[in-house]
């Protein structure tokens, strides 16, 4: 198993390596200019700079900030909305048209009004970043705890288990590698609405770099913000998979 791994790992970093080689000799060969295409060298050379001068960390503490805050703000409403609408059906079927709207409007058209209603800065980005991530957490917890199995149900009906009692001894348990899954996909989102929030009335974060080296014409700097965000969006993934893992260790050890 472990051997297995290994070898997927390493013939990852070979695809990557291959890959950049591929795009460092065709930048060379076509002599195309770096401000259409720069070659990974000229990349990794403007991420080293920005990196060891400094210039690159308020921005990526700033998008990392909003992250956070955007993400377990989205996930907490994305939960409780989750198990009370599994709860209560009469509040799902009220509550779930608007919330269907709220997705389907892109957030960059709303982006503006938010920045009418919250001013320029970190406050809108993360109301954007919650917007963005709340829902697969909410459609995954709703659908989870409405998919027990009807016989263990049944069962805690038959032994007078309390509402309270067979959603947390029950419900919750058996709906958690769904719920799970949707926070794997709330935290990438979050980094999307992070990055995308600060498109729009941002001075500060990856985002808003991105759109500062676009103006100053500076393709290396973009790519290397590109990897900055690519490398900050593995890392969360990562830890929510080991969370994850945490979490499901006594249901895998029981089963």
């Amino acid at each position: 198993m472990k051997l297995s791994l290994a070898r997927t790992q390493l013939g990852s970093w070979v695809l990557l390596l291959a890959l950049l080689a591929g795009w460092e000799l065709a930048s060379r060969a076509s002599g195309v200019s770096a401000l259409v295409l720069p070659a990974p060298s000229a990349v990794m050379k403007s991420l080293w700079m920005g990196l060891s001068s400094g210039y690159l960390w308020p921005h990526i503490r700033t998008t990392a900030l909003e992250l956070v805050f955007g993400l377990f703000l989205g996930c907490l409403i994305g939960f409780v909305s989750g198990v009370a609408m599994a709860e209560w059906a009469l509040l799902q079927r009220v509550l779930k048209p608007y919330i269907v709207v709220s997705q389907v409007i892109p957030k960059l058209a709303l982006a503006p009004l938010f920045i009418v209603w919250f001013g320029f800065g970190m406050t809108s980005t993360v109301v954007i970043t919650a917007l963005i991530c709340f829902f697969p957490l909410m459609e995954n917890t709703m659908t989870g705890l409405q998919q027990v199995d009807p016989q263990r149900l049944e069962l805690f009906r038959m032994l007078g288990a309390t509402r309270r009692q067979t959603l947390l001894r029950l419900k919750l348990p058996s709906g958690l590698p769904g719920i799970l899954a949707g926070l794997r996909v709330a935290v990438v989102l979050a980094l999307v609405g992070a990055v995308v929030g600060e498109f729009i009335g941002a001075s500060q974060g990856l985002g808003a770099l991105i759109i500062a080296s676009q103006g100053m014409m500076d393709t290396p700097l973009m790519f290397a913000v590109l990897v900055v965000i690519a490398a900050l969006g593995l890392l969360l993934y990562q830890i929510t998979l080991a969370v994850e893992k945490r979490l499901l260790l006594p249901y895998t050890r029981t089963s």
